[in-house]
């Protein structure tokens, strides 16, 4: 049997092949092309545009530590929004939390949350039918800055900063996420893999630098996204979130009644500890601001 092999490039010199045994949906919509397979190491597996967004076997972890580590660090957080995120996973670990009484997702593209909704139920079931989910059609840049709903936690769940995610990387759009943060409000972001998209990381943190008192990142192990560790962007005006006491996150972790499986008090205190060349990056983010 021939069996087809979906191949990403995301860097020169690099690429990386998944093997399709089953091919479930391919489209090319409006926004983007999408295509979802079964494989045999990473299970359902969907890339936009020829870039791996989610998998069933490990979207716990990104989903997990870009969501409980804000909301607890945070320890307070009533109003949350994600943008992007139509896979709904990370609108399921949000909403894990009781004490959240407003979850807004903005998602440019209707069809990659009804996709989702109908082959992710793995790990997104009952996310649209809660009745503290909003769903928001349209683009992500735009909402924030015309909206006047204020936020707890921001998470920005976004593809890469080329096409259309690359106005979710600019100054203008975290000045205006920060306009919607309510004191003590923190964003989050996905920053890529610093081993190989260094000035990525580079970028957002001289950008946080001139708008948010705290610009800083911490660290996932994913195994989907290729060369080590994945950073996740992290910005406040409230300089001790990033420091919360072992004792403190116990204690939220354990009245929040959350089962999971890669994130802990331990690791999300751990995932700040920076390996010094990704903090060399960050040191070159903020002398660049």
């Amino acid at each position: 049997m021939t069996r087809k092999y979906f191949e990403e490039t995301l860097y020169e010199g690099v690429q990386v092949s998944f093997r399709a045994d089953n091919i479930i949906f391919e489209q090319k919509t409006e926004h983007q092309d999408m295509v979802l397979f079964d494989n045999p190491v990473f299970g359902r597996v969907l890339m936009l545009d020829g870039v791996t967004q989610v998998t069933t076997s490990d979207e716990f972890i990104y989903h997990e530590m870009m969501s409980h580590v804000p909301i607890l660090a945070h320890g307070n957080a009533k109003h949350v929004a994600i943008v992007g995120g139509g896979d709904c996973g990370m609108a399921e670990e949000a909403l894990k939390h009781k004490t959240i009484e407003k979850l807004t997702q903005i998602e440019i593209d209707q069809s990659v949350v009804d996709f989702s909704v109908e082959h992710f139920s793995a790990f997104n079931t009952g996310v649209v039918d809660d009745e503290r989910f909003n769903l928001v059609i349209t683009d992500g840049a735009r909402y924030f800055k015309e909206t006047k709903e204020r936020f707890d936690v921001v998470m920005v769940d976004s593809t890469d900063p080329h096409g259309p995610g690359e106005v979710l990387f600019t100054e203008e759009f975290y000045r205006d996420v920060h306009a919607t943060l309510k004191p003590g409000g923190v964003l989050v972001t996905q920053n890529g893999v610093p081993f190989l998209q260094r000035q990525e990381l580079v970028d957002s943190i001289s950008r946080f630098s001139r708008i948010y008192n705290d610009a800083y990142a911490y660290v996932a192990a994913i195994p989907t996204y290729f060369g080590g560790h994945m950073t996740l962007g992290w910005a406040t005006d409230d300089e001790t979130l990033r420091r919360v006491p072992l004792s403190t996150l116990e204690e939220r972790f354990a009245q929040a009644g959350i089962e999971t499986r890669y994130y802990t008090p331990e690791v999300h205190q751990a995932a700040f500890a920076l390996p010094k060349f990704i903090l060399d990056a960050v040191k070159d983010g903020k002398a660049a601001a």
